[in-house]
């Protein structure tokens, strides 16, 4: 049987869209985006490879698993095609600075490339045109299954969005790139939504954040995997009232079933993708553009105060009482120590987050006097006034300048231009490695599409790079 048990509903009209994709059916601006999305998650890996939590991450996963062939990006070592995945997310994710969807958090690259580099490892022989046609319906998948719970919702309820709609963005892309039937990727979708969760508590000072992306990358390579195999998974299981996706996560919520089909092959979420040009959680971009905004005119020694008005997702992704110093992860996490970083230094990159700089006495006298507040009145504003901030700085004369940002730069309506995310690619990967070595790796991932075998790409990302924070 190639046809999904209801080929009309929800799960089956996904199913159906994802085995029936051609590259030739997506708009060319699409196409260029999404090569230059997966370079930016490139870039992200290469540079989270050799990060003291990515060390620990690789030796303690390789120690577990069994060999295997699987590139390990950035590290001269190879694995089983599942520890790969794993870890290669965890490296795209290693340092907050890879994309996310600002309406359905997620962070897409860190769950396609995993999965589309190890099903490779396994079934060989992919062209670089199947690789990105695979890739975009991973990218189109994963925000409408976050339609589906009202996106930030699930940050708001206290789930880590992101690994909840991942691994149905995983399955897709590796279950397209294994070029299954509609129906097996329906058994693909119910295997994928029945390994989804993850907590938003591992903000706070678990390395274990920086993985929950990886489990889910894995956990969809899996599914797609067993549903490759015939293993059967859970049939219609966005439609489901008993144990299905959006009864279970939705309960009580009102979950939208037809938002996951909702303009597919019309609407492409592939350039609602956000690329980001700053180390932090998506929704501290706009006080770190604000701040940065106001640094020419308060002098670091004159702050004596620092408001930041902000939205409920923001407010309880992006706040909570400090203690000195922060971890990595929460700093990145954290709205005071991204506001007081950006007044200081004038940006946010790997630097800010060092361990001197986590425990630095000038980033902790700001964050003493700074204020979050909540403005309910957000939570209804249009979508693109939802997640502005305000920052406000009170200087010692009693003078206050402020600034708001309802959109940074990155959103849908002011992009992070290609041009722009090649330039962030080169800066991130040339710290690291050979600058031929990175002017390789975006000319195969930008010619993706005239690659007639991946392992072009996967070469160059194989050998070693150095460590950022060395």
């Amino acid at each position: 049987m190639t046809d999904p048990t209801d080929p009309f509903g929800p799960t089956g009209a996904l199913a159906r869209w994802v085995a029936r994709l051609s590259l030739d059916q997506v708009p060319e601006p699409v196409r260029q985006r999404a090569k230059y999305l997966l370079l930016d998650g490139i870039g992200c890996a290469l540079v989270g490879a050799q990060l003291p939590w990515s060390r620990l991450a690789t030796d303690a996963v390789m120690a577990m698993e069994a060999t295997g062939d699987a590139v390990v990006i950035g590290t001269g070592r190879t694995t089983s095609p599942t520890a790969a995945t794993v870890l290669n997310s965890t490296f795209i994710q290693g340092f907050e600075l890879d994309d996310f969807h600002p309406i359905a958090p997620l962070h897409s690259c860190s769950l396609v490339i995993p999965a589309l580099l190890s099903t490779d490892a396994l079934v060989g022989g992919a062209c670089g045109a199947d690789v990105l046609t695979a890739a975009i319906a991973g990218f189109e998948v994963g925000p409408r299954v976050g339609y589906t719970l009202h996106g930030t919702e699930m940050l708001d309820r206290g789930w880590h969005s992101g690994p909840v709609f991942g691994t149905h963005t995983a399955a897709m892309a590796s279950g397209r790139l294994r070029g299954l039937s509609a129906a097996q990727l329906e058994d693909a979708l119910g295997l994928a939504a029945t390994q989804s969760g993850g907590l938003m508590a591992a903000q706070y000072e678990a390395m274990g954040k920086r993985m929950q992306h990886g489990f889910a990358a894995r956990n969809g390579f899996y599914a797609a995997g067993l549903a490759a195999a015939g293993y059967t998974g859970i049939k219609r299981v966005f439609e489901r009232e008993y144990g299905g996706f959006l009864a279970v996560f939705g309960e009580g919520h009102a979950p939208e079933p037809a938002a996951l089909t909702r303009g597919l092959g019309e609407h492409w979420e592939t350039g609602i993708i956000m690329v980001k040009s700053y180390a932090a959680m998506g929704g501290l971009h706009a006080a770190i553009e604000a701040a940065r905004a106001l640094r020419p005119a308060v002098p670091a020694a004159d702050i004596a105060r620092v408001d930041i008005t902000v939205g409920e997702t923001v407010h309880k992704h992006g706040w909570w009482p400090p203690q000195r110093p922060l971890t990595a992860i929460g700093a990145q996490m954290h709205i005071g120590y991204a506001t007081a970083a950006a007044l200081l230094d004038g940006t946010v990159l790997p630097e800010q987050f060092t361990a001197q700089r986590l425990d630095a006495d000038d980033i902790w006298r700001l964050i003493g006097v700074t204020s979050v507040h909540l403005d309910p009145t957000l939570t209804e504003a249009p979508i693109t006034e939802r997640f502005g901030t305000t920052v406000a700085v009170t200087t010692s004369d009693g003078a206050v300048h402020t600034a708001t940002v309802h959109r940074p730069h990155g959103t849908p309506d002011d992009p992070v231009s290609n041009a722009e995310l090649l330039a962030k690619f080169h800066a991130l990967a040339d710290r690291v490695t050979d600058p031929a070595r990175a002017t390789a790796i975006a000319d195969a991932v930008i010619g993706l599409d005239e690659l007639d075998d991946i392992t072009t790409l996967t070469d160059l990302l194989a050998a070693p790079v150095s460590g950022a924070l060395d």
